[in-house]
C-alpha cells in the first residue's frame, strides 16, 4: 500500500511540476522574454533556459511512465475495473494523450533538426501541451470519482 500511495504522490507531483513550468514558460518567460531582449539575448536566455528545462522535462517523462506504470499495475492486480469498458477506454485515452504530450514536450527541448519549425512555433505548442494536459486531468478527475 505504500508504494502505491507513493507513485501517486510522484504522479501528482510530477504533473504539478511539469504542467505548471509549461504554463509558466508559455505565458510568463515568453511573452517577458519577447517583449524586452533584442534578439542574440533571447536567445542566449532561450539555450540556458531549455538546457535546464530540458532536464527537467525527461525526469519528469521517465517518473510519469514509471509510476503511472505502477499505479496501472495495481489496478490490474486488484482487479478493480475488470470488464469495465469505459474506465479502460478513458484510461487508454489518458495514456495516448500523456505519450503526445511527451513527444510534443520533447521535440521542443530537442535539438533535432527535424524538429526545428514545431520549436520555432513554440508557443503554438506549449499550449497545446497545456489543453492536451487538462484533459487529462479531466479525464483523471473523472475517473477516480468514478472508482471511489
Amino acid at each position: 500500500m505504500l508504494l502505491y500511495v507513493l507513485m501517486r504522490i510522484v504522479h501528482v507531483g510530477t504533473a504539478i511540476v511539469v504542467v505548471g513550468g509549461t504554463f509558466f514558460v508559455r505565458f510568463v518567460l515568453f511573452p517577458a522574454a519577447s517583449g524586452t531582449l533584442d534578439d542574440e539575448a533571447h536567445v542566449r536566455l532561450r539555450t540556458a533556459v531549455m538546457s535546464t528545462w530540458k532536464r527537467i522535462v525527461h525526469a519528469g517523462i521517465a517518473l510519469f511512465l514509471i509510476s503511472g506504470g505502477i499505479n496501472y499495475y495495481r489496478v490490474i492486480a486488484e482487479k478493480t475495473h475488470q470488464g469495465d469498458k469505459l474506465y479502460h477506454a478513458l484510461l487508454g485515452t489518458k495514456i495516448v494523450l500523456a505519450l503526445v504530450i511527451f513527444f510534443i514536450a520533447s521535440a521542443l527541448v530537442g535539438r533535432s533538426r527535424a524538429f526545428e519549425a514545431l520549436r520555432r512555433n513554440a508557443r503554438m505548442w506549449l499550449l497545446v501541451n497545456l489543453l492536451l494536459a487538462a484533459a487529462i486531468v479531466a479525464i483523471s478527475g473523472y475517473l477516480r470519482l468514478r472508482t471511489s
